[in-house]
């Protein structure tokens, strides 16, 4: 090799040396990023729920990528102000704002364990512990919702992949050629459209099936769809229920439903990304009777067992179904053996390349335990009726229905002037005061805030402090 290559490789290879820090070097950047996020979680109870979107240009890094490396204590202090305190406190026990989770500390840890390790989790001769802790975390899960051993299924980013993974499962069993129609409720997650549309599916004949005075869906009405698509010649395809709308948190009646769809022959998919895997815990699994019957699920960690954000799942109650949907290989990848850890996730999932996920989930299931999740998702779904039973109590208010999960959709009828108007200025009253953050919504043309309770940090007292700043807003508002 001639000698000015060599001596120019080893130059470059001086060049690229920052990106692999010594053991010290190591240790002093893992004790800030620590200290870091510990002094974040530290003031994350009496932290503003939001602040202003502004504060992102608090400081500027310049130029933004720098040819030689920061001081890391700048570039921490820059995310501290930039990125950490801006915009949404979804951390936050007083974040009612969404459906959020919250982000487990045990999660974190577990992200950094993967990350560090970098395993590929994709195929089973790859990575046969990886694999071997997805499967099991899709088992159990599946295991959750009352699922036989038969079931297969896939972690993914969220209810939407989640959502259009099922789709496409769905699609190959049931509506190879098209033609299928599908039914849905109004509140039905848009994520759904976009999965339908993704899928190919999007001009499939769609039927909007009425709801009830809960806003469940209508059993007869959906019958009526059905048979009225037989009569002229339509196959059912696939009926879109769920287990906890983002509005009210309505869950529709699955036990009738999944039997019209054993009598119709549609597959019969449960939008459960909100409510799905509150059948862990004993009032959840009452209210989610019949989600066992259903052909597919979409489930959300990230919401109902409080991971950060990014970990959805899709199960099959038919785990080949999965197989058969996104099952490929290549000579490049073919398997280096056989495996006994169960099957590689890239057969059951459009994603090849994918993040070792599960660990986010395994590692505090194995850390805190399944009872301390059971009582966490207890404790939230008493919050929202303590929530609704105290508005119910307090003049002027309109509580809503009562809450079949934890959220409660509820709005401020003044006694002159229009409600609507009234409870909006609520809202953006609230939102702006950073003391509690709710949002909002439209049913039926008639605007309510939505008090969404699920963060694992919430407890009575925050509750507590969200009404004070409710009836407090309405007292500013009044004059």
């Amino acid at each position: 090799m001639p000698e000015d290559l060599r001596t120019a490789i080893l130059r470059l290879r001086e060049a690229a040396s920052p990106l692999e820090p010594d053991a010290e070097a190591r240790r002093s950047l893992g004790k800030q990023a620590l200290d870091h996020a510990l002094a974040y979680l530290e003031q994350v109870e009496t932290a503003s729920t939001n602040r202003p979107w502004s504060e992102v240009f608090s400081q500027h890094l310049e130029p933004e990528f720098a040819e030689q490396g920061r001081d890391p204590a700048r570039v921490l202090d820059y995310v501290a102000e930039c990125v950490d305190r801006p915009g949404f406190a979804t951390t936050s026990p007083r974040f009612m704002a969404y459906i959020p989770g919250g982000g487990l500390f045990h999660s974190a840890l577990g992200d950094l364990l993967a990350a560090a390790s970098n395993k590929y989790s994709g195929f089973a001769s790859a990575s046969p512990g990886a694999v071997r802790i997805e499967n099991a975390c899709t088992q159990w899960l599946a295991s959750v919702i009352g699922y036989p051993e038969t079931a297969a299924g896939t972690l993914t980013s969220g209810g939407s992949i989640a959502n259009l993974t099922a789709v496409v499962a769905a699609r190959e069993a049931r509506d190879p050629d098209g033609g299928g129609a599908v039914y849905t409720t109004r509140f039905a997650h848009y994520c759904i459209e976009k999965a339908l549309h993704i899928a190919g599916r999007g001009r499939s004949p769609r039927r909007q099936i009425e709801t009830d005075a809960s806003h469940r869906m209508s059993v007869a009405a959906l019958e009526e769809a059905l048979e009225a698509d037989v009569r002229n010649g339509i196959r059912p395809w696939l009926v879109v229920a769920s287990g906890g709308t983002v509005d009210t948190g309505a869950i529709d009646p699955l036990p009738e439903i999944a039997e019209l769809c054993r009598k119709y022959g549609a597959w019969f998919h449960v939008d459960g990304a909100y409510g799905g895997l509150f059948a862990l815990c004993d009032e959840g699994r009452e209210l989610l009777q019949g989600i066992d019957q259903a052909d597919s699920v979409a489930l959300d960690p990230h919401k109902t067992l409080f991971l950060p954000y990014g970990t959805g799942a899709a199960l099959v109650r038919d785990g080949r179904h999965l197989t058969e949907a996104f099952s490929a290989t290549a000579h490049y990848i073919s398997p280096l053996g056989e495996s006994e850890v169960g099957p590689s996730p890239a057969d059951l999932s459009p994603e090849l390349t994918r993040h070792f996920r599960a660990m986010r989930l395994w590692l505090p299931l194995q850390i805190a335990g399944v009872a301390a999740f059971r009582a966490a998702q207890s404790e939230k779904l008493a919050l929202a009726r303590y929530f609704h039973q105290r508005l119910s109590e307090i003049d002027g208010f309109d509580p809503g229905p009562a809450p079949d999960l934890s959220v409660v959709a509820f709005r401020y009828v003044p006694e002159g002037g229009d409600a609507d108007e009234f409870t909006e200025r609520l809202l953006k009253h609230l939102q702006q005061e950073g003391r509690v953050m709710m949002s909002g919504t439209r049913i039926d043309g008639t605007y309510y805030i939505r008090c969404a309770i699920l963060c694992f940090r919430t407890h009575v007292e925050h509750v507590d402090q969200a009404i004070d700043a409710i009836v407090e807003g309405v007292k500013t508002l009044n004059g």
